[in-house]
């Protein structure tokens, strides 16, 4: 809800995707808390001294950057920033389909027994390709939670605002543009949950005095923009995601 505010997502229909270990996707619901029949969670967005509360539709995705942290963990990357290197020498994922689901699936899905899955390898599979499968299975699940906001708040998502330490990384951005189809916004400032808290205590001090000046004092350090592809393989996606399920 911080980084929501952060990313001045004030008006029904704004929409972010927070990336650590897990991503957290919100959309601005206005003053209508909407149910979700797709596997969202309803809660308050926020609520300023005197007004009525803003309420959003909230999918949790448990591990997005933390699969990228496994990808060096298992000496397939040299580091973090090393992962995006890789994934662009791979070109594609070969057909590779990587779910990870270490600790089950959250939205739209809540499946705990779900696991870990990587599917259509053959015998010119590298580790290269399971690194972009990875880096192409965070725009997935992205995709997975779009498509729920989409049919539980009627609305079309054409730009998702995007912070944490994961949009450093271009070709994450660039492949939710595409997968997602969508416009995504990286800001200058991508620790926006933080910012989100300064917003409010600087509101409630008198430091700002409106959203407007808020929504002026956004910057955006970069848009990334569907290439045109905007399916990739989502339904190969969809078929690994199916394999993956009550696995334990």
């Amino acid at each position: 809800q911080a980084a929501l505010f952060g990313q001045t997502c004030f008006e029904a229909g704004d929409a972010k995707n927070t990336y650590g270990t897990g991503s957290f996707f919100l959309t601005n619901t206005g003053e209508t808390a909407v149910g979700s029949d797709n596997g969202l969670l309803t809660t308050v967005a926020f609520q300023r001294a005197g007004e009525e509360p803003r309420y959003a539709l909230e999918g949790s995705v448990f591990m997005t950057g933390g699969v990228i942290e496994w990808l060096e963990e298992g000496g397939m990357i040299e580091s973090v920033e090393d992962c995006e290197r890789v994934a662009r020498e791979a070109g594609s994922s070969e057909g590779v389909y990587f779910v990870p689901a270490f600790t089950g699936l959250g939205a739209p899905y809540w499946d705990e027994r779900a696991s870990g899955t990587v599917v259509g390898m053959s015998r010119d599979t590298r580790s290269e390709h399971i690194v972009r499968a990875a880096v192409e299975s965070i725009a997935y699940q992205t995709r997975d939670v779009v498509e729920a906001m989409e049919e539980d708040a009627g609305v079309e998502i054409h730009a998702l605002r995007v912070d944490g330490g994961a949009v450093q990384n271009d070709l994450i951005c660039e492949l939710q543009a595409s997968i997602v189809g969508t416009k995504i916004a990286r800001p200058v400032v991508d620790e926006t949950t933080a910012l989100g808290a300064a917003y409010t205590a600087g509101l409630t001090v008198g430091y700002w005095e409106s959203l407007d000046e808020l929504c002026e004092n956004r910057k955006v350090d970069r848009v990334f923009e569907s290439d045109g592809d905007e399916g990739g393989d989502y339904a190969r996606w969809k078929e690994a995601v199916e394999r993956s399920l009550g696995w334990e």
